[in-house]
């Protein structure tokens, strides 16, 4: 619970927020922290009262549409936020290459059921898959292609078939609501931390094996002269939720045509064929790879810090790439969208922060935070490269990790990561990741946004998001919680993640607690706690 104290007033408002109940031990009066609620006033103006978040969330999705890495779409993407960035006033907005590999995209797709009638199907090509070359009909087949022995069961038996790579499952009775907003009972859960259990060693090679494997499974079925492999969403209701089929190396297979079916037409199949039945499906898909430029690019741009601290640097990024089937509106347009409103925030209300703030929007984000990992290798800190043949035949983003972290000069300037990328939903607080420390300081700063949801910090830690190779390298790296509305439900990664599911108000509140943090990590006299850098685990 925060307790106000007396105002001091120097120049502008600033308030001392007591991060405990008691301010008589010296050692926690030390925590009370800073905050200037001038800027929250002004920030809370601009940010709820001129809002430009819609505006920037529709451009990026009902103009640009999907940003799969590599695609026309995310090079349009980059640009365009580029160029607004630079429009808002941002300095040194640019850029930033790393190697990814070739990009993919697709025009068009069909598929229709032929025999034993007629009827059209909803599914969707896997990405860095190849088209059809027109239409394409065959005779379903059910099979299991798991390893090396059920590839030489099926060999010379597979020409012309369309297979059904993965078995039917049930449907849900969906009694679980389809939205989710955390209230009392899920935030007090979520406060609680749970005691870790006994970790599991990581084993020696398991990727460059799940890889290898994946190469010689599509190379086979291009020897094979399979027609194309059909494989069931995850989600229920008609939603198709997608990824990758191959992998984005230009040397990589790309295998024959993969599309991902709507579960409940992926079990009619199987129910017919069950029944002996045979089952016939024409296909047409109209795809490309893209291999003019191996590189892809992160969004830079920057408020310039003034004084002594002007090269410690406060980041704050979103991953701007998305999956292709839909739009990318709350994975994750909308977080892009809220972190460049609450950098617009701060050019609009004529801040001049101490430190630097540096806006990220990342690439690559869905194929593992590539470009995250590229930022953090490239300015922050490094390991050593591999020297195992296992692992050199494999590309590095796949790799086992090395040991020791190496810091670079960089690793001392960047202040703290702060991270959005869970749905549209509003911010509700922060995730400490086990950052004792930072968690009294974090509850100041969201104690001017208590009346608008968010007034929750846990040490718990979050995981699979852009933060995470901060976090891995001992930056103070963060990502907010929010509520999740029907980001696991509906959206994520599916063709139903449009504009249509991203809530205004939602996307407001969250871009002025962003722009309050910033602000408030950009002026604080001291830099943020940091935890130790992380040592490699010795197993038993």
């Amino acid at each position: 619970m925060l307790k106000l104290i007396k105002p001091v007033v120097v120049g502008v408002a600033l308030v001392v927020l007591s991060v405990y109940p008691s301010v008589h031990n010296p050692v926690l009066a030390q925590s009370a922290e800073e905050v200037d609620l001038n800027v929250v006033t002004r920030i809370r103006q601009e940010g709820l009262h001129r809002s430009q978040v819609m505006d920037t969330l529709w451009h990026l999705t009902d103009v640009i549409g999907s940003r799969l890495t590599g695609s026309p779409g995310m090079n349009e993407a980059n640009t365009w936020t580029r160029d607004k960035l630079a429009e808002w006033g941002l300095s040194g907005a640019r850029l930033d290459p790393f190697h990814f590999g070739q990009g993919w995209s697709f025009d068009r797709v069909s598929l229709h059921m032929e025999s034993p009638r007629k009827e059209p199907l909803i599914a969707y090509p896997r990405a860095w898959t190849p088209g059809t070359n027109g239409l394409v009909q065959g005779e379903v087949m059910r099979i299991t292609l798991d390893n090396d022995a059920d590839l030489e069961k099926h060999r010379g038996q597979l020409a012309g078939k369309i297979l059904m790579m993965e078995a039917p499952r049930v449907i849900a009775e969906g009694d679980a609501p389809m939205v989710h907003r955390h209230d009392d009972d899920t935030l007090e859960n979520l406060i609680s931390f749970p005691i870790p259990g006994d970790a599991t060693p990581p084993v020696a090679g398991a990727r460059a094996r799940t890889f290898h494997f994946r190469e010689k499974l599509n190379a086979y079925l291009q020897e094979e002269g399979v027609a194309a492999t059909l494989y069931i969403s995850s989600r229920d209701y008609g939603i198709v939720r997608l990824g990758a089929g191959a992998a984005q190396d230009a040397d990589a297979n790309p295998g024959v045509p993969s599309l991902q079916m709507a579960a409940e037409h992926y079990n009619m199949l199987a129910r017919l064929l069950d029944d002996d039945r045979p089952v016939e499906v024409s296909l047409d898909v109209v795809a490309r790879f893209h291999r003019d430029d191996l590189n892809a690019y992160n969004t830079i741009a920057e408020i310039p810090g003034r004084g002594r601290l002007a090269e410690e640097i406060v980041l704050v990024g979103a991953h701007l790439d998305s999956w292709h089937a839909g739009t990318g509106a709350t994975d994750n347009a909308g977080s892009v969208a809220t972190i460049m409103e609450a950098v617009r925030i701060l050019k609009a209300i004529g801040v001049q922060p101490q430190r630097t703030i540096r806006i990220v929007l990342w690439s690559g984000e869905e194929q593992g935070l590539i470009g995250s990992r590229a930022y953090v290798e490239k300015y922050i800190a490094t390991r050593p490269e591999a020297t195992d043949p296992e692992q050199l035949s494999i590309p590095a983003r796949v790799r086992d990790v090395t040991w020791p972290i190496q810091l670079l000069p960089g690793h001392a300037r960047h202040v703290t990561y702060l991270n959005m990328d869970n749905g549209s939903g509003k911010i509700r607080g922060v995730y400490a990741q086990e950052n004792s420390a930072v968690q009294p300081i974090f509850e100041a700063w969201l104690k001017p946004f208590n009346d608008l949801g968010a007034d929750t910090v846990t040490l718990r830690n979050t995981g699979s998001t852009d933060h995470i190779p901060f976090d891995d390298v001992g930056i103070p790296g963060f990502q907010f919680v929010q509520d999740r509305l029907d980001y696991s439900t509906r959206t994520h990664h599916s063709h139903l993640d449009t504009y249509d599911y991203a809530r205004r108000e939602d996307l407001m509140q969250a871009s002025v607690v962003i722009a309050s943090f910033l602000y408030n990590a950009a002026m604080r006299a001291e830099p943020l706690p940091r935890k130790p850098v992380p040592v490699e685990r010795v197993w038993d």
